[in-house]
């Protein structure tokens, strides 16, 4: 799963019903996750603190999917489990987990782990824009959890880049400036950048690091 692979079109069963995955999201960005099974505490407060802040995902047009290779009986057991510890969570459970039970799924989007090539799941990100394009792929070990606010954060400077030529420097944060992509020539700095952009001097004498706001950058940037 190299990052700009297109994601087939396939089908799946979920917690919410039979998804093709293509017409499920839309133009809509996803947040896929698989999790290494159910029942088990760091799999529990992730797709618990997930479930809390899926409107946040939502206001930023990102649509959640789980997955695991356990069935979709289990799946719905272990979810009101989910809502017992995390109260927040709405009653009707927020997004759809995948049963994969065959690991057909797991084994096409490569999300396997070569050390237990016969476990059940590892514990992955994929991020995939609304042309079904690959933008990021983790993988995490199974005894650690993942950081939702990265994940987040991660998720709004995509956006950002996608719709305006600048990337996000060392810890970025939404507010923060961003950098103007290199292959930006400077004649064209006043009419995408009009309130301003900075230059920094390098000992080299190459201009190639240039900082502007992201809320400057352009208008399309936040449609």
């Amino acid at each position: 799963m190299r990052l700009g692979t297109k994601i087939p079109n396939f089908e799946a069963y979920t917690t919410k019903g039979k998804i093709h995955f293509h017409n499920w999201s839309g133009n809509s960005w996803v947040l896929m996750f698989s999790h290494p099974a159910d029942f088990t505490p760091v799999c529990t407060t992730e797709l618990g603190r997930l479930a809390e802040r899926a409107e946040e995902f939502k206001r930023r047009g990102v649509k959640l999917l789980g997955h695991s290779c356990d069935s979709l009986e289990s799946h719905l057991v272990w979810i009101k489990d989910i809502q017992a510890k995390y109260r927040r969570i709405p009653k009707v459970f927020p997004y759809p987990i995948i049963g994969d039970e065959t690991r057909e799924i797991a084994e096409m989007l490569d999300m396997v782990d070569e050390r237990e090539p016969s476990s059940r799941g590892v514990r992955a990100v994929l991020v995939i824009d609304p042309q079904k394009i690959l933008r990021l792929f983790l993988l995490y070990p199974d005894t650690t959890g993942r950081n939702i606010d990265e994940i987040f954060r991660v998720i709004q400077a995509l956006q950002l880049s996608s719709r305006a030529p600048v990337a996000t420097p060392v810890d970025w944060q939404p507010g923060d400036e961003v950098l103007v992509c290199p292959n930006v020539p400077e004649s064209e700095e006043a009419r995408l950048f009009p309130h301003g952009v900075q230059h920094v001097a390098m000992p080299s004498g190459l201009a190639y690091i240039r900082y502007t706001s992201d809320y400057l950058a352009p208008h399309e940037c936040w449609e």
